[in-house]
């Protein structure tokens, strides 16, 4: 009998080592590494299912190709098509790309499924399609479509969790759009390791994105999240498919953003809004709208900011509070802010401000539950933190972008012509920008006050 290789794998960077060690040579993880069964040694160990599922190695889509040169290849635009949702195409790059595969990740109960049902049920209206589950039974896909009103005469549904068969299976009704829900319960018999492990889910992350390429089939894989709201599984797994979103949102919160993480196809970064209703995930075509809907009584603390999300503007409102401490060591929280970055700002705005709120709590949030990883927010975050010290409101109609370097300096931004038509589109009338992002023109209806110095900053809202 052939005696099965192994390896072991970092779980962090998918570097591979013969023997296990306790650290990774090439990211300096400890304990990272896990044993990865690859299989039986002999090629004839393998079933001629598995074969025709993509599992010889040579070339990119499993068959060899000549070279060509690049001035050769045509240009033409890839031939997407439209998944029946806005605000899913624009975070996929305008469309689904046929040949792709898509992994899409959020937490238990984001609405994975209940996303990936819909757009399946849409698509399958006009081309074949096949939804496979394997989390649950058909059933339970069943009763969800019916309670969210989804036509469900024309989607095939296939619960299974070997890859071989699921493979199969494709081959025979040839789908133009698959599902498998989700990639952390899939298996293949080639394996001797439990669904779920890093080699299981390397490998059959293989073989489908081998099927996709060869077929032109596109393929949403489902994926789990860690604790701490990474994706499970290999890192490998993420460098293999085209393109990788997530869908986030809290529990108490009706409205889920869903981000591009990485996309062969288009913008990273990229923001889409949904609204979770009875009637499942509703898109947002105005998200501006919904992260502005303030409290009708004026407070301190309060500034609006205009961040960039992908390829569109957005307003967000961002609250600070800061207040006397009891404590030997005062506390600095932040809630869809880098906390890092929350403390170096406090520390310019001591030393080029002038304001000391080292004996002060500070907790800063951004309304609507948005992640802002941009450092356009800086100069809109101190300006909140220095209101709400001060017990001083900031004018409503007044909207805040910039970045605020270390000697106080403001830096400019991206896009700062658009982020201003857009805060004027929503009815503001004044706002503070770094001075090299001041408008070319007269923007009608708006003052813009363009400063170099977190200090003219600051005299502008006393």
């Amino acid at each position: 009998m052939a005696r099965s290789k192994t390896a072991f794998v970092c779980n962090d960077c998918g570097s591979d080592y013969a023997k296990w060690q306790g650290q990774c040579n090439d990211c300096g993880a400890w304990n990272t590494l896990s044993e990865v069964r690859l299989g039986p040694a002999t090629a004839g160990a393998r079933s001629t299912t598995t074969a025709r599922a993509g599992g010889s190695r040579g070339g990119y889509t499993g068959t060899l190709a000549e070279a060509r040169l690049l001035a050769d290849i045509d240009l033409k635009d890839l031939p997407r098509f439209s998944s029946g949702a806005e605000e899913f195409d624009r975070v996929l790059g305008g469309g689904l790309v046929p040949g792709s595969t898509i992994l899409v990740g959020g937490n238990p109960g984001a609405g994975k499924s209940t996303l990936l049902l819909q757009t399946m049920c849409h698509l399958a209206a006009g081309m074949e399609a096949l939804y496979i589950t394997g989390e649950e039974s058909l059933q339970q896909v069943a009763m969800r479509a019916r309670r969210l009103g989804l036509a469900t005469d024309k989607l095939r549904l296939m619960a299974e969790t070997n890859v071989e068969a699921i493979i199969a299976a494709a081959d025979k009704y040839r789908p133009r759009v698959l599902v498998v829900d989700s990639i952390q319960v899939v298996h293949s018999d080639d394996l001797n390791s439990a669904p779920g492990s890093v080699s299981q889910v390397r490998e059959c992350a293989a073989f489908l994105t081998r099927f996709a390429k060869q077929t032109g089939t596109v393929v949403f894989l489902v994926g789990h999240v860690t604790k701490d709201g990474s994706l499970a599984g290999p890192k490998v797994l993420e460098h293999m498919i085209d393109c990788s979103i997530l869908l986030e949102g809290d529990h108490d919160s009706r409205f889920r953003t869903l981000r591009g993480q990485k996309n062969r196809f288009g913008a990273v970064n990229e923001l889409g809004v949904f609204a979770m209703t009875e009637q499942g995930l509703r898109e947002v075509r105005n998200p501006s709208a919904i992260f502005l809907d303030r409290s009708s009584e004026p407070a301190s603390g309060s500034a609006v900011m205009v961040v960039w999300e992908g390829t569109r503007p957005l307003l967000v409102e961002i609250q600070a509070l800061v207040d006397e401490s009891a404590l030997g060591n005062p506390r600095r929280v932040a809630v869809g802010l880098e906390q890092n970055r929350l403390a170096m700002l406090l520390a310019v705005l001591h030393r080029h401000g002038g304001l000391q709120v080292g004996d002060q709590d500070v907790f800063a949030n951004v309304v609507g539950g948005v992640k802002v990883l941009e450092t356009s927010a800086d100069l809109a975050l101190l300006l909140a933190i220095v209101s709400s010290f001060r017990d001083r409101q900031l004018p409503r109609d007044m909207v805040i972008f910039g970045e605020v370097g270390l000697s106080g300096e403001i830096r400019p931004v991206p896009s700062g012509q658009e982020r201003l038509a857009e805060a004027a589109k929503h009815g503001f009338r004044r706002a503070i920008v770094p001075r090299a992002n001041a408008p070319r023109g007269q923007i009608k209806g708006m003052q813009v006050l363009a400063v170099s110095r977190l200090a003219e900053a600051l005299a502008a809202v006393e």
